[in-house]
């Protein structure tokens, strides 16, 4: 759908303090939240605003987004011109489909071609309308959820479109006074259930945006990796360091990393330096996370997986073995450049030994000590943190690592083959089937059972009887 009118609130002007805060931050939480609330298309097209036109037009492709989109374009017409919208449903008879000047006609027939009939009827108090279209927004906001991540609590976005009290008279009529007075308060003029406040335009970033929704909730967001991104100067040394090798390896210490931060890296970084990376070497142990085994499923980088053995239960050899094979690299394939992903600082040890190559270190803000990166400096070695890196979209991975452990922890805990069962059940019963008869039993009632699952999260398993 196109937007072809222009609304009347003219663009929040964004101070630079606040872009310096937010210039880490992602967008693509708010421009997803912008569409569904129905801001026009032409903020998004203007280079120096936040939003993204390329979700506008993801988005846009999607029934469920787009009519809940334009449920949301007619409600803030509603409540913008609620005074001379009624005033002409009341004393000229007319519809909300002949008073162009105030209602996106073009939102109102896309609901049409949508399958959304709204009220014709002339002479209907406008306040009505606003039910109606609230009574339809909070049927179908739910249709929405999955274009957010499960990370973000989603009954708090989902408050951003319920008004208040607004299936009755006197809350739509109170939510259009506080919006009518407070419109500046709101993003892109835009109305939401949201308490006015002058915080600026609160989808200027997903930092922002995030940190205030909470905020309204009386909660707290504190993972920032989720909504922010490592900087470009970041990147730009990266790419420098692959751009500049002859042969690029990554050298991963499982034991030492986080295989979900790891993994946020390799999205985070574009394609074209990813693929002069040679290979990714992976030295794990066995009381690793299971993640480590699924990361060559999300990379088209060639991953070596080396599972190293311990001598004694406490004490772990990945140190040694990584530094040995790291070595073996350098001098026999002609490996000049190394990433180590690793916040442990016994690596200075290796680094040290190969003076002709080069490395870049990839470690954890927490894990790694002040003198470690005191020595980096030192000797000119760039290091960043993967914890920086935008880590939303490592859902796929982490998934996948729920799923295959909740499928091992099933597959150790539930031993059963449900036809040697029921042979054995008619056995004990001593009860005489003739294979019709078992083959129908079975068919009805085995083949039918399910699992129940109490409040208290136990587990038991039911026949259809």
């Amino acid at each position: 759908m196109q937007d072809n009118t222009q609304d009347m609130i003219a663009p929040y002007v964004y101070q630079e303090d606040e872009r310096i805060r937010n210039r880490d931050s992602t967008h693509e939480i708010v421009s997803k939240v912008a569409y569904l609330i129905g801001v026009y298309r032409w903020h998004f097209e203007q280079a120096d605003e936040p939003l993204r036109l390329d979700i506008y037009d993801e988005l846009d492709l999607l029934k469920n987004a787009r009519i809940l989109r334009n449920l949301c374009m007619v409600r803030s017409a509603a409540e913008r011109w609620f005074g001379k919208i009624n005033e002409q449903i009341q004393k000229e008879f007319k519809s909300i489909y002949s008073v162009p000047e105030y209602m996106p006609q073009d939102a109102l027939e896309q609901l049409r071609a949508d399958g959304i009939y709204l009220s014709k009827r002339a002479g209907t108090q406008l306040v009505h309308l606003i039910i109606e279209l609230n009574r339809y927004i909070c049927d179908r906001v739910n249709n929405c959820k999955n274009l957010f991540p499960v990370w973000l609590n989603w009954n708090y976005i989902r408050d951003l479109f319920v008004m208040k009290n607004g299936l009755t008279e006197r809350g739509a009529k109170e939510a259009a006074d506080v919006y009518f007075k407070n419109m500046e308060c709101y993003p892109y003029g835009i109305y939401i259930n949201w308490k006015p406040n002058q915080c600026g335009n609160i989808l200027f970033s997903d930092k922002k945006f995030v940190s205030l929704l909470y905020q309204a909730h009386k909660d707290r967001f504190t993972d920032f990796a989720k909504v922010s991104d490592i900087g470009d100067f970041v990147k730009e040394n990266i790419y420098d360091f692959i751009g500049g090798a002859n042969k690029v390896v990554m050298v991963v210490d499982c034991e030492n990393s986080d295989p979900y931060r790891f993994c946020a890296v390799l999205n985070g970084l574009e394609a074209k330096a990813l693929s002069k990376i040679h290979k990714i070497m992976l030295f794990d142990d066995v009381h690793t996370v299971n993640a480590w085994r699924i990361l060559e499923s999300c990379t088209s980088i060639p991953v070596e997986h080396i599972m190293t053995k311990r001598v004694k239960e406490e004490k772990s050899l990945v140190d040694i073995e990584m530094t040995a094979l790291t070595c073996r690299e350098h001098y026999r394939d002609q490996v000049d450049s190394f990433v180590i992903v690793s916040s442990d600082s016994d690596y200075w040890g290796l680094i040290s030994t190969l003076p002709d190559a080069r490395f870049l270190m990839m470690i954890e803000k927490e894990k790694c000590g002040p003198e470690m990166k005191a020595m980096l400096a030192k000797h000119g070695i760039f290091y960043c943190y993967i914890d920086s890196f935008y880590d939303g979209n490592c859902e796929i991975i982490k998934r996948r690592a729920l799923f295959n452990e909740i499928y091992r922890i099933l597959n150790k805990s539930v031993q059963l083959n449900v036809h040697e069962m029921f042979k054995e059940a008619l056995n004990a019963t001593r009860i005489q089937m003739k294979p019709a008869e078992q083959k129908q039993f079975f068919a009805k009632h085995i083949s039918k059972m399910k699992l129940v699952i109490n409040e208290n999260g136990d587990v038991a398993i039911e026949l259809d009887t």
